[in-house]
């Protein structure tokens, strides 16, 4: 049995579509592409997809991962191509990858999100970011099955910050617009950038008058040393074999000719 992780994104309106639905647009892409899936044993099968971490409805993301079981072995790349074909545009499939390692979920320790705050002065982000950073703690609610919850935001916020190159990016010249970067830590219970902007309102009473864009540009294993979060993907990449020049194979295997008697 052979397992592909695939990287796919969620763009444009498409990022209002829950993982529900991007569960039953995926397996008829399966199907489309016809497949070879291994499927789960029982009474109703189901083909073996693993989702990891998926984004919560109504952000968007350049970094989902996923890993699918195939009966039979398939190029990694031609396998990514028929998938995204077989999608609608916004859910597309731009990274696969055959898994070499174990553990991809728990790569995904932490993921970096852009946070766009039409309506919302640079100036004004900066002193809410800084009065967040300086927080000891940062008490927010949200609600639950299990009814309203009240957690400590603060210590899953790794950095955030204004990102003063694209604050002035895409939008129109008469209207303000602060472009916040925010590196979370995939804690329990998972602090989402909707919780970061309760913060922001609750310690500076940042509130943005439109609804926040959100997108997750990445996400993978925390490196404490440099604090960057690394692609989960590349062991996977790395373990790779190396490719054969061309012709290598045939000189190995071709039959040495006989000297003279």
């Amino acid at each position: 049995m052979q397992r592909i992780r695939l990287r796919y994104t969620k763009r444009g309106r498409l990022r209002f579509t829950s993982h529900r639905d991007f569960q039953r647009a995926f397996e008829r892409a399966l199907r489309r592409a016809e497949v070879p899936m291994a499927y789960s044993a029982g009474f109703t099968p189901h083909p073996k997809v693993s989702y990891a971490n998926a984004a919560p409805t109504g952000t968007g993301s350049e970094a989902e991962y996923l890993e699918i079981a195939l009966t039979e072995p398939r190029d990694p790349e031609k396998l990514r191509a028929l998938l995204d074909e077989s999608l609608p545009a916004g859910l597309d499939v731009v990274e696969a990858v055959e898994a070499r390692t174990s553990g991809l979920a728990d790569r995904l320790t932490a993921s970096v999100w852009e946070l766009r705050l039409d309506g919302v002065d640079p100036a004004d982000a900066e002193r809410a970011v800084a009065a967040f950073n300086a927080a000891g703690t940062v008490e927010v609610q949200r609600l639950t099955k299990n009814g309203m919850r009240t957690f400590d935001a603060r210590p899953a916020v790794v950095r955030l910050e204004v990102d003063d190159d694209n604050a002035a990016v895409d939008r129109p010249n008469d209207r303000p617009c602060a472009i916040l970067r925010l590196v979370v830590r995939h804690v329990t219970p998972a602090v989402r950038p909707d919780d970061v902007l309760s913060g922001l309102r609750a310690v500076a009473d940042l509130a943005p008058p439109v609804p926040v864009a959100v997108t997750r540009l990445a996400q993978g294993l925390f490196d404490e040393e440099t604090g960057t979060v690394t692609d989960p993907l590349a062991p996977d990449h790395e373990a790779a074999p190396e490719p054969q020049p061309a012709g290598a194979t045939a000189a190995a295997t071709a039959p040495v000719p006989e000297g003279p008697a």
